[in-house]
């Protein structure tokens, strides 16, 4: 193991919000850009918890909406890096629904990002690697190389290049 490696739970991050009646659509359920929006900046606050550096989205993969976010309902986004190679990071994120009336829970979105760490320049500099902590945790770092590969050949195979 990489002398500078650190646990998952150094990155894991937690944000939760309720959901307002400006961030829903006409079906009263919550906008999947803004959505989109706050999973990417969890995503980066665990990623730069991680690494200590600045860093840049590289890539946002199988983005799943499984269950719709109601207006009213609290919206909780936990974000935690997977597995890194030199200088990039895969980081996992899930979001939970909340009916605060019931206590009902459901899963809504799970996600895989990519963020590359960056120096003062904005060149690419070397993060540390991850220890996973948790079955879940080791589960996702050792599925990681299948994910990189195919996020790797879908950039390969791009028709607008």
């Amino acid at each position: 193991m990489e002398a500078n490696a650190k646990p998952t739970s150094v990155s894991r991050s937690i944000k939760t919000m309720l959901v307002f009646p400006g961030e829903t659509n006409y079906h009263g359920t919550m906008f999947g850009g803004h959505l989109m929006k706050y999973i990417d900046e969890i995503c980066v606050i665990a990623a730069m918890r991680h690494c200590g550096r600045r860093v840049v989205t590289a890539s946002t993969d199988s983005l799943d909406f499984m269950s719709p976010v109601r207006m009213g309902e609290a919206v909780e986004l936990e974000a935690f890096v997977t597995w890194t190679r030199r200088t990039s990071m895969e980081v996992y994120c899930i979001v939970r629904a909340e009916n605060l009336e019931t206590g009902e829970r459901r899963t809504t979105v799970t996600c895989f990002n990519t963020f590359v760490a960056v120096d003062e320049n904005g060149k690419p500099a070397e993060v540390p690697a991850v220890i996973p902590e948790t079955d879940v945790e080791r589960r996702l770092h050792e599925s990681a190389p299948e994910r990189y590969e195919m996020r790797k050949k879908r950039r390969e195979t791009s028709f607008l290049t």
